[in-house]
């Protein structure tokens, strides 16, 4: 462990000596602690534990999280990453789905100074922790793979926004959040993402870094809350809108809108005010192009 920097406060520099209640490089120790829970709790929610140091140290440094920040982790798991955060000082609000970790978490970490757990699913769960302590200004978190859109999703919906989210998730799912327009990616799910904030692939996590492994390759994303939001980002019926949009990727804009109710006049208003052509394809066009098109239609009948 490198040496505590002089001049921290005395709680930063316990968190700072915290010691790993499990070693999060063994899965032979990994493999023992579910054991002692009673149950095979990967094979429930899809955990797969990040046994690389480097790794972790990485999606750390993405965080770039000043010590004393509130930061939010989704799913902890055993707490490999809830240690890394911890040590460097943040103060950290853990979301866990499951029983048996959050038990092993309460005893491992619940007398540091700045942690809190929150038990149950983090979409139902978030809002108890943002009347609790506050807007968080991070979030991270290695997201189940059939979750991760759930998630995502009501982060930028909800209100919540932290200036910056790391997350780890399948590949593919990172390749459709951070798509351009025009790509095979491109999606209603990017339009999301893209609408409120930056998104990079920051880099790939290879199946050997896990245990169990997964069959898939994983992505570290990075996303950036954009300066300059759309308006209509995180609207729930602009969300509607673009999934309408993207209905059928092969037809124009004219037909997947007049399927969803809008008549042809509505849409041909709305695509000459934004400057569009309503033989355009969604996939084509950028999120800031699609919110004027929204902008011109009127209410769904």
């Amino acid at each position: 462990m490198p040496p505590t920097e002089p001049g921290l406060p005395d709680t930063e520099q316990n968190q700072s000596r915290l010691v790993a209640p499990v070693d999060y490089d063994s899965p032979k120790e990994l493999a023992a602690l579910l054991d002692s829970l009673g149950f095979a709790m990967q094979k429930r929610f899809g955990q797969n534990f990040l046994i690389a140091p480097r790794a972790r140290s990485r999606i750390l440094d993405l965080l770039e999280a000043e010590s004393g920040r509130r930061v939010w982790e989704v799913g902890p798991g055993a707490g490999a990453m809830t240690l890394e955060a911890l040590r460097a000082g943040l103060a950290l609000s853990a979301f866990e789905i499951d029983r048996g970790f959050s038990s092993f978490l309460r005893g491992a970490y619940g007398d540091v100074p700045g942690f809190e757990l929150f038990e149950g699913d983090f979409v139902r769960t978030w809002p108890d922790a943002l009347a609790a302590s506050g807007r968080p200004t991070r979030a991270f978190g290695n997201l189940p793979y059939n979750a991760a859109g759930a998630i995502v999703a009501s982060l930028i919906e909800g209100g919540a926004r932290p200036e910056r989210m790391v997350f780890t998730v399948q590949k593919e799912a990172a390749a459709r959040m951070a798509a351009s327009p025009g790509t095979k990616n491109y999606a209603a799910f990017t339009v999301l993402c893209r609408s409120a904030y930056e998104v990079k692939q920051s880099f790939d996590l290879p199946p050997g870094v896990f245990w169990p492994q997964p069959r898939v390759t994983s992505t570290v994303v990075l996303m950036k809350a954009r300066p300059d939001a759309l308006a209509c980002a995180g609207r729930k019926d602009f969300t509607t809108f673009t999934r309408m949009a993207f209905a059928s990727r092969r037809k124009t804009l004219r037909n997947n809108l007049r399927a969803a109710g809008w008549s042809d006049e509505q849409v041909a208003a709305a695509a000459v005010a934004a400057g569009l052509s309503v033989d355009a394809r969604a996939e084509t066009l950028s999120p800031e192009e699609l919110s004027a098109l929204f902008g011109g239609l009127p209410t769904r009948p």
